[in-house]
């Protein structure tokens, strides 16, 4: 028999994958609303992308956040990457540490510091705008490069990140302060959450000069003037000390990358061995480049194994409460990033799965995240399914009646390749 008889007669199975992407519109889980008719916003959206996956490939849902901790960013995507939270999750800020380049000792705390609107009245604070109305990168650094030789010492450093998100790094601190994430707040009292700081003195100390210094300063005034939320304090939360994890190469013998505009999630590709691509023009909110995002990692797939994309704009609107902008988020996401990066990988001819999901819900009505099991679907395209009837959404991934109460075991599923044994003494939480 010739070699190309031998190829002919193989199935498509028997091609090995050689291609594997994730693609994570952050928080587009939802519930039936009654606006939409009781539909969902996945429901309502027009997804054609991802409802053509849904029909061809395994759909179900995915227990993203483990029973007792929090239902955020970066337990979910954590679990995504196929690490147990349960097991390796320290908190948000070493992760966002990762990504700025900013290196941790063990003892070091690493906090990821939101600029924030706070109202204060009649002795009580309250969370006006979680990220001072989504302040400019550059009026950001301008603040916090400004703050920071006054509060940079033997115990703190300062650094500017993107937008409202930056990073508090106390070297030898504590970790077990209970700190709450500010956009679970929004317009609320957080007067009891604020005296947590004013029991660190040292931390306390640190914003009451921010508060001081951000009341006078420039970039606050012009905000003022231009009727915008002035970031009159930072708001520092989701502390933790470095993670101990294995990386992909030494997990799945995977090279890889990961595709995102924010720090946590670059972060948390640095801790697994992933590249980190970054994407001009992509922003990490609303208006980011979704298309500049798809073919970065359709140039990044090329080279590597795995790619991560992953997709913040649905959780923010998720957060202001607007379903108008949450359906175009998530429109936008189908259109211009799961379809290119579904047509663009199916054009370089070689077998490839596909890995469509949320990581947790931000559902329109609660304007946070909750710990619902999110919806995914796998396609592999050498056996692609007849599933019709099926879309992307919540309620046809539970009808599926796969349920997989373990999220950190999605991704080995995906890769069909069992992860090897790392001896990491990982941290248990």
């Amino acid at each position: 028999m010739t070699d190309l008889q031998e190829e002919r007669d193989l199935s498509p199975l028997d091609l090995p994958v050689s291609k594997y992407i994730v693609l994570v519109g952050d928080g587009m889980g939802d519930y039936p609303l009654e606006e939409l008719g009781g539909k969902t916003p996945l429901q309502a959206a027009r997804t054609p992308a991802m409802d053509r996956l849904a029909k061809m490939g395994t759909l179900g849902r995915a227990r993203t956040i483990p029973n007792g901790l929090p239902p955020g960013s970066d337990v979910a995507n954590m679990s995504i990457m196929g690490y147990d939270p349960e097991v390796f999750y320290t908190g948000r800020g070493p992760l966002e540490a990762a990504a700025m380049g900013i290196a941790m000792n063990p003892e070091d705390v690493a906090f990821r510091c939101n600029l924030v609107t706070l109202g204060f009245k009649e002795g009580r604070v309250f969370m006006e705008d979680y990220s001072a109305g989504h302040i400019s990168t550059d009026e950001a650094a301008s603040l916090i490069n400004d703050l920071a030789p006054h509060v940079s010492s033997r115990s703190f450093e300062l650094y500017a990140g993107v937008s409202y998100r930056h990073l508090l790094l106390w070297k030898g601190g504590p970790e077990g302060i209970a700190t709450v994430p500010p956009h679970d707040y929004t317009g609320m009292d957080v007067t009891e959450a604020w005296h947590v700081y004013e029991e660190e003195p040292l931390l306390y100390d640190l914003l009451t000069k921010a508060i001081t210094l951000f009341h006078r300063h420039p970039v606050n005034d012009r905000r003022k003037r231009q009727g915008k939320p002035p970031a009159n304090s930072l708001w520092p939360w989701g502390q933790g000390r470095r993670p101990v994890m294995a990386t992909f190469p030494q997990l799945y013998d995977i090279q890889g990358a990961v595709v995102a505009a924010v720090d946590l999630i670059k972060g948390l590709g640095v801790w697994a061995g992933l590249e980190m691509v970054n994407v001009p023009g992509a922003t990490g909110y609303l208006d980011t480049d979704y298309h500049a995002k798809a073919m970065a990692a359709l140039k990044a797939i090329r080279e590597k194994t795995l790619v991560f994309v992953h997709v913040e704009a649905p959780d923010e609107a998720g957060h202001m409460g607007d379903l108008k902008e949450k359906i175009k988020a998530i429109e936008n996401f189908d259109k211009q990033v799961v379809g290119p990066v579904a047509e663009g990988i199916q054009e370089m001819g070689q077998p490839y799965r596909i890995l469509v999901t949320t990581d947790h819900y931000t559902p329109i009505s609660v304007k946070t995240h909750r710990p619902d099991p999110v919806p995914f679907v796998i396609y592999d395209s050498r056996d692609a399914m007849d599933n019709e009837g099926y879309s992307f959404c919540e309620a046809d991934a539970e009808r599926s009646g796969i349920l997989m109460d373990r999220g950190c075991e999605l991704m080995s599923r995906f890769i069909g390749v069992t992860p090897r044994e790392v001896e990491l003494n990982p941290k248990k939480k």
